[in-house]
């Protein structure tokens, strides 16, 4: 991909076009229906988990015929339910793992907000959309805490439904996310001890690393 074929989801005219902005940074792993929570309690900076949230989940996404987006790494999705539901857009992942993504206010699904279209319009235009999948989970998440009531990572138990839109093929899986918070560590070296530690209690607890990259790419079946 050439530099003038990427949009620009960096962040640095959120404010310009109405975007909020974030890094996400999260392991994904697959696991079976019985598979039992993980144990936090050796996570370093983790002192308390918080009481299960649920949330219902019923997202969106759109692209052209050509899947010009998903080829690129990118995902535009209209996504109701939970504390951020709206309009995202997510970026390739970079050499840390971290995604960027841009989130703006709900509105309808047929009516595109320009801020996103323009966000993504040199590698696609917002009138060859349509939807390509739509994804409902039903989502716990659990906030992983400091000693100060911070959030040093969230994670949740995702029971997905997927709908392949352009085949019709249904997809239903279990799997789960840590994702790191505003409360993480910044050095490098504790957040790489953070996430290993998180690997660590997810596998004994009988999960695996995901087989996917990402909910929309199972869905898709790649």
């Amino acid at each position: 991909m050439t530099t003038d074929r990427t949009p620009d989801v960096t962040g640095g005219d959120a404010g310009a076009n109405g975007a909020s902005h974030s890094v996400e940074v999260e392991l994904k792993f697959d696991v079976d229906e019985s598979t039992p929570l993980p144990d936090w309690s050796a996570l370093p900076g983790v002192v308390h988990v918080g009481e299960p949230e649920l949330r219902q989940l019923d997202a969106t996404y759109l692209d052209s015929d050509d899947l010009s987006l998903a080829h690129a790494g990118y995902a535009v999705r209209h996504r109701t339910g939970g504390p951020d539901e709206g309009w995202h857009i997510k970026g390739p992942r970079g050499a840390d793992g971290g995604r960027v993504e841009l989130h703006w206010p709900i509105s309808p699904v047929d009516e595109i907000p320009d801020a996103v279209a323009d966000a993504v319009s040199n590698i696609a235009s917002a009138s060859d959309f349509a939807p390509i999948a739509r994804i409902r989970n039903g989502r716990t998440a659990y906030a992983l805490q400091d000693e100060h009531g911070g959030l040093v990572a969230e994670f949740v138990d995702d029971h997905v439904t997927a709908t392949d839109e352009r085949s019709g093929t249904d997809r239903s899986w279990r799997e789960w996310e840590f994702e790191l918070g505003p409360a993480a560590p910044e050095g490098a070296d504790e957040r790489a001890a953070l996430l290993a530690a998180a690997e660590a209690a997810v596998q004994a607890a009988g999960g695996r690393a995901a087989a996917s990259d990402s909910k929309l790419a199972r869905t898709l079946g790649a």
